[in-house]
């Protein structure tokens, strides 16, 4: 039997509105009457109706988070620290796989559908920053690329420094013919971009050139393109001693590459990835890569898009950086 307010009231001796207030929060209620109350919740097992509550305030209760592939780890990962954050705010999680189709990136900015979601999580892939501020109507947060003039607080990792910082340890550990693979060039790899900038900034930086036989394209970053971008690098007799891949599928895809090769890793080709996923941790060699802090994006995302819903009018939309740091493991050991 599900008991509600009435019971619980009724059990501590007091009225159902003092019942609502502690359940609420309300700071005006004396200690022992909430003292009374919370007792009689534990002892009945009173929970709030949170369907009831939502849709006094107009809410759904439910949230979205929206991504382009599901299929790469990162992503499914940045999905479970959200449904773990979004449980604090007893939330229910919604999520889609846009595919980067600019046609569904715009029916998730419109809100999916009228009155199902209260907020958006979004890293869109295909949608400008105009794209996103002429069509949402729905509190949002975007993770991910860098939109700009969307209308929307922005979380995201700050890529150059994470892979100038990545290349810099390649260089330290003696290499000096640093390749990277998953440089894009089409309007949607802004991310791809911003990686390369930083991999060309840590070569100068070190004074050696950036040399073009060295930057294999990847039109989609899993470990099938890895694999077929480090052996074009072979085959092309560029020969590197080390390989930055702009995330870890891709990095997982030239380890197989190498392998089939005959080339050791690390002795001789040194291999990183970005963006720690699990796979990485057990493959062998483990993966050294750049490890973006995904549950304080998650979190961060959450909570501002908490914020946006509960004052849509607030404080002007903002940047925000989480921190990340490099996983040095048996891929590039000295």
């Amino acid at each position: 039997m599900r008991h509600r307010l009435k019971d619980v009231a009724e059990r501590a001796g007091v009225s159902v509105k003092t019942v609502s207030n502690v359940v609420n929060g309300y700071a005006h209620v004396r200690p022992d009457t909430r003292a009374r109350v919370l007792e009689a919740i534990e002892l009945l097992g009173y929970r709030p109706n949170l369907n009831a509550r939502n849709l006094r305030r107009g809410r759904t209760g439910v949230i979205a988070l929206a991504v382009p592939e599901l299929d790469l780890p990162y992503f499914a990962e940045l999905a479970r620290h959200v449904v773990a954050a979004a449980a604090r705010h007893d939330w229910t999680v919604l999520i889609d796989q846009t595919g980067g189709d600019p046609t569904r990136e715009r029916e998730v900015a419109s809100g999916i559908r009228d009155h199902m979601i209260d907020g958006l999580v979004f890293s869109p892939l295909a949608l400008t920053g105009a794209d996103l501020a002429a069509v949402h109507p729905t509190p949002m947060v975007l993770v991910g690329e860098r939109v700009d003039h969307a209308g929307a607080d922005h979380v995201a990792v700050d890529n150059v420094a994470a892979a100038h910082d990545m290349t810099a340890h390649l260089i330290g550990t003696g290499r000096r013919r640093v390749a990277a693979i998953g440089a894009q060039h089409t309007v949607e790899g802004v991310t791809a971009r911003l990686r390369l900038a930083g991999y060309t900034a840590a070569l100068e930086a070190a004074g050696l050139p950036v040399d073009p036989t060295l930057i294999a394209p990847a039109t989609h970053w899993h470990r099938a393109d890895g694999a077929a971008a480090m052996r074009a690098l072979l085959e092309s007799g560029a020969r590197p001693d080390a390989v930055f891949c702009f995330n870890d599928t891709l990095a997982l895809g030239a380890l197989r590459a190498l392998h089939d090769a005959g080339l050791r890793v690390p002795d001789d080709v040194a291999v990183a990835g970005f963006d720690d996923i699990e796979d990485g941790r057990y493959s062998v060699p483990t993966l050294s890569t750049v490890a973006p802090d995904k549950a304080d994006l998650a979190a961060l995302a959450v909570d501002l898009l908490a914020a946006r819903i509960a004052a849509p009018d607030g404080a002007p939309p903002g940047e925000r950086t989480v921190p990340h740091t490099l996983h040095v493991r048996e891929s590039t050991a000295a």
